[in-house]
């Protein structure tokens, strides 16, 4: 252990999530600073993780080793250990011993088995074990970028790879050189930033796996509090992967009138004005402009939620049963007070534009971006036409 770090063994607090217990000394602040890290905010987020990975177990038919690359006190490694079925071996890793040191703690405390503690390096870890894990989950402080090439390159075919992205600053907009610099892509704020920074995030993961003749396919993607997370499947194939970035492109963005379009191809020609106001658009990309929900995965994963024991069980439902309505929408959603705003009008009742949407024939989705936005295939004259008249009446 550290020898600058002391901590008294009779005063660790507890805590229970799923069928673990786990101890760990207290911080006044969660940071990537704390010598052991638990983050009590990201149960919701570990409760979602046994599902997509009991889910994939069930469909890959067969026990599963898995990877917690950035293990802190253990939690995430010792769920999924006690609490997805056919999983016959977890590897822990965190380059801080003292995390190291109460994992081994919590490993004791929660009397499982067949658990290994790592101290190294998140990118060595990855890259001195190729091909081992069925699983690997990338849940770092910050950018997973600095990860991904060696997961891309040491990650077997037929797993499933487990990436969370907490700079959310970066791939929604607010800051636009971070992104370029870390993700090889331009982002932009809008309404639906945070779907902008699904898609970069998978986009950067499709590239960098491609490299390597493995491809993506997408099982669940969701953007929650203060993070993004994605649950891909990873497939190898040379002819495959050059497939699956034909799902590489650009969305642009009319600021003026709310227009948007979607382009695909790395290098295709984006138009620079809006068809409908002939303003400026604004770009953002390469992202991916594939599906980012998979409606049968999701589904399993709504049944596999009726044998465990989850705390956030009600809001991961709620989660799950709006992504599931989201798999058959289209790129990007509509605010509604956004398009109030920008017509200049009050704001009519949500539950009438859907209804509306949907009397004329077009799609009219939820989202779980907002609870105000709307995926639609309508244009964007007939939206606000829709919206116009609702307002008027």
């Amino acid at each position: 252990m550290d020898e600058s770090f002391n901590y008294n063994k009779n005063d660790l607090k507890e805590v229970e999530e799923g069928l673990t217990i786990i101890k760990f000394p207290e911080f006044d602040k969660v940071s990537s600073t704390a010598p052991v890290f638990y983050n009590p905010k990201m149960e919701f987020n570990r409760d979602i993780s046994i599902l997509a990975i009991q889910t994939f177990q069930k469909k890959l038919d067969k026990n599963i080793s898995i990877c917690d690359l950035f293990g802190g006190s253990g939690i995430r490694g010792i769920r999924y250990k006690k609490e997805i079925q056919g999983v016959s071996d977890v590897a822990i890793n965190d380059i801080s011993s003292v995390a190291n040191e109460f994992e081994k703690i919590n490993i004791e405390i929660n009397d499982v088995f067949d658990l290994e503690v790592y101290n190294k390096e998140a990118n060595l870890m990855l890259r001195e074990h190729p091909g081992e894990f069925d699983v690997v989950d990338i849940d770092p402080f910050g950018s997973p970028s600095f990860f991904i090439d060696s997961a891309a390159n040491s990650i077997k075919k037929n797993s499933l790879l487990c990436v969370t992205a907490t700079d959310t600053s970066a791939l929604c907009g607010t800051y636009t050189e971070p992104c370029i610099r870390k993700y090889n892509s331009k982002p932009y704020k809008s309404e639906y930033c945070h779907e902008t920074g699904i898609r970069i995030l998978a986009g950067f993961l499709g590239l960098s796996l491609a490299k390597y003749k493995k491809y993506i396919d997408i099982k669940l993607s969701h953007s929650s509090e203060h993070y993004i997370r994605l649950y891909i499947s990873i497939k190898k194939g040379s002819l495959e992967s050059d497939e699956s970035l034909k799902n590489i492109g650009y969305i642009s963005h009319c600021r003026e009138c709310l227009y948007r379009e979607t382009n695909k191809g790395l290098a295709v020609a984006i138009p620079q004005e809006c068809k409908i106001c002939e303003s400026k658009l604004t770009h953002a990309g390469p992202l991916w402009l594939g599906k980012i929900q998979d409606k049968d995965f999701i589904k399993e994963m709504i049944k596999t939620s009726e044998d465990k024991k989850l705390n956030t069980k009600d809001k991961v439902l709620k989660l799950l049963n709006t992504c599931l309505e989201e798999s058959n929408a289209p790129a990007t959603f509509y605010d509604v007070h956004v398009l109030c705003k920008n017509l200049k009008i009050s704001a009519p009742k949500y539950d009438l534009i859907l209804e509306k949407l949907l009397d004329k024939g077009y799609l009219a989705i939820k989202t779980h971006y907002t609870p105000l936005g709307i995926k639609t295939d309508a244009p964007i004259t007939e939206l606000k036409k829709i919206v116009k008249d609702l307002a008027i009446n």
